[in-house]
């Protein structure tokens, strides 16, 4: 597979290191921070050979050299990023993104989400937006347990994680250590983010199962300190915003069928959790998943079912089959 690597950050990063380890070949790097460009992609990603492969922040370089594959991981709202994805299917490349709005593109832009998969067919490539979450853990995991059921009546999935193993700018993203009216302002302003993603991995189980739902519902509030917290040399002092706490619940018929469940702090437990009712009863947990890792392995090992994959956007619910039950 030849690839191309579309956003360098730490996943972007991250993800051209285990495709490399696969065996994959880079061919084309892109990123916009000027610190990066003209560098060999080897430096950037902490190998100690050179690859060959010049950063540059130009999407033109996909029309020259014409990757297999496009691993695009530069951001989370469709809307920012439609015209990446759109010139690398100019290119003729597959695309796996890290964009968790296209996940399941057709709750929040469906119109683009339409547009895409047009253009994705007209040229001939196949169009992904995947991960650990939304795109796994809180998702397609659950829904393929479910095969081993007679009757899904209802899913229930938690991811916990503490938040000082992760890097700064995931610590930033929950809003670690700000005060909880400028955490609530820059939630509601759209300056903090949180995670994004719980109506995705909703439809996405509704999807995976076909435990229909007709309405979903999304939320998340921050947690705060009532003592001081450390956790591996991060501290947050009383009274200040130590994680974030989120939710997606889809509704059939106002009854709750579907919760996921998002709890991300310093010093949080580090598990998921998965309960599935029905015939027969089935709880799952474990002892947490590397996300960064994770996220990296998701995308890498999902590109070769990409590149088998008929033209058009898909979503993991295109690739996972788990059991499908009428409730």
């Amino acid at each position: 597979m030849r690839f191309a690597i579309y956003g360098l950050g730490p996943i972007g990063s991250l993800i051209s290191k285990v495709a490399i380890a696969r065996g994959y070949e880079p061919v084309a790097a892109i990123d916009i921070d000027p610190s990066k460009k003209g560098r060999d992609l080897g430096e950037i990603i902490g190998i100690s050979e050179k690859l060959g492969v010049e950063v540059t922040g130009d999407y033109r370089v996909l029309y020259e050299v014409k990757p297999d594959l496009v691993f695009h991981a530069t951001g989370t709202w469709l809307s920012d990023v439609y015209p990446q994805i759109v010139h690398s299917i100019d290119s003729g490349a597959d695309v796996v993104s890290t964009c968790e709005t296209l996940s399941f593109p057709y709750y929040r832009y469906p119109e683009l989400a339409s547009l895409l998969d047009e253009y994705a067919k007209t040229r001939g490539v196949t169009v992904l937006g995947t991960g650990i979450n939304p795109g796994f853990l809180l998702d397609s995991l659950p829904a393929f347990m479910s095969t081993s059921m007679a009757l899904l009546e209802k899913v229930e999935a938690v991811r916990s994680l503490d938040a000082s193993l992760r890097r700064l700018p995931f610590q930033k993203k929950i809003g670690v250590n700000m005060e909880p009216g400028e955490f609530e302002e820059a939630l509601r302003e759209g300056r903090l983010t949180g995670h994004v993603g719980f109506a995705e991995s909703v439809l996405l189980i509704s999807t995976i199962t076909g435990l229909d739902v007709d309405r979903v519902e999304e939320g998340q509030e921050a947690v705060i300190a009532s003592e001081q917290v450390t956790s591996n040399g991060v501290t947050v002092e009383k009274g200040k915003v130590v994680g974030v706490r989120g939710y997606g619940v889809g509704f059939a018929e106002d009854k709750e069928v579907i919760r996921v469940e998002m709890r991300a702090g310093i010093g949080f437990a580090n598990y998921e959790e998965i309960r599935l009712h029905g015939e027969p009863e089935i709880t799952w947990r474990s002892t947490g998943t590397h996300g960064d890792l994770g996220t990296a392995a998701v995308i890498v090992n999902m590109a070769p079912r990409v590149l088998d994959h008929q033209p058009g956007l898909i979503t993991m619910a295109d690739l996972v089959k788990g059991g499908y039950h009428i409730v």
